[in-house]
């Protein structure tokens, strides 16, 4: 059934870093005969981490991996927009997205080097305590208690589902790591968490680099995540006062990426925005005309 899906199929290269690298991600028009299996299975056929669903009478994108449906995705709300701009030949586009029950605005604009998106990602559930049994979820990820950051904490956090932020010391310890992936998998099982977002800081001011590994949703290492990119920046306003973030992703992959986020406090917790820029690299996503008057 998925082979007929195959033609249909654009890869966008998301949050790209000056014009190379991003998270190769499927993004097609949804087709409600398929059943969540025969998704999955585009997926798996394309050799992509994440395809996005894309319902574009009512706004609404899924999201899902080989292992099953996400409720949200960072990188993958970048590419569904990157795709809905340059599908309906504008040069800027703000619109709504319905997610996982969410439906929040979103900016798209035609730039020389990409289409750059950004999308409200909500308040985020920041638990600065985990779990006494963390050393576990560290021997999984390769992770000696002595290199974890001096200044800072290993905590929960959540825009709709939790992950675990660990910050580590150096650049060389973060690079190094070659998680026990089946042994990490059954820790954030057991937890709940999506997976495990292990960053540095840099010594310029807003600036980190990152690794996100998730074999609990079939990702054994996200090329990039962005919504773990908001749940740091919230962290870092909470904790560091520092209110904006560019987290720089991708390099174990061969495919630098970079993402953006910024924070603001309101009176329900912390809400986030996150950017960065798609490349449309193959694909039919051609200008729909008719759509694109519908909308003017």
């Amino acid at each position: 059934m998925t082979g007929n899906h195959h033609r249909n199929v654009t890869i966008v290269d998301a949050c790209t870093h000056r014009g190379h690298g991003g998270s190769p991600t499927a993004v097609l028009i949804d087709d409600h005969t398929l059943g969540d299996d025969a998704r999955r299975a585009v997926v798996r056929d394309v050799g992509t981490s994440h395809a996005a669903f894309v319902d574009t009478e009512a706004d609404t994108v899924r999201f899902f991996t080989t292992h099953s449906e996400l409720t949200n995705c960072g990188h993958g709300t970048i590419a569904a927009q990157a795709f809905l701009l340059h599908r309906r030949g504008t040069t800027k586009q703000q619109g709504r997205q319905r997610t996982g029950g969410r439906t929040f605005d979103t900016t798209a604009i035609q730039r020389d080097d990409g289409i750059e998106v950004w999308f409200d990602q909500g308040i985020i559930d920041l638990q600065n305590t985990v779990s006494e049994d963390l050393d576990k979820i560290l021997s999984a990820l390769g992770i000696e208690p002595a290199a974890i950051a001096a200044d800072d904490g290993p905590s929960v956090a959540s825009p709709g589902t939790p992950r675990l932020l660990v910050p580590v010391k150096t650049a060389p310890t973060l690079h190094s790591l070659r998680p026990d992936l089946p042994r990490l998998a059954t820790e954030c099982h057991r937890r709940g968490y999506l997976g495990c977002f292990v960053y540095t800081r840099s010594p310029v001011r807003d600036r980190a680099i990152a690794r996100m590994f998730a074999p609990a949703i079939g990702v054994g290492e996200d090329v990039v995540n962005a919504n773990s990119t908001g749940c740091l920046a919230a962290h870092l306003y909470a904790t560091h006062a520092r209110n904006s973030i560019e987290v720089e992703q991708g390099h174990a992959a061969g495919r630098p990426s970079l993402v953006r986020a910024t924070t603001t406090a309101t009176t329900y917790g912390i809400s986030t925005r996150i950017g960065g820029t798609a490349i449309i690299r193959t694909g039919p996503a051609e200008p729909d005309t008719k759509k694109n008057a519908g909308r003017q």
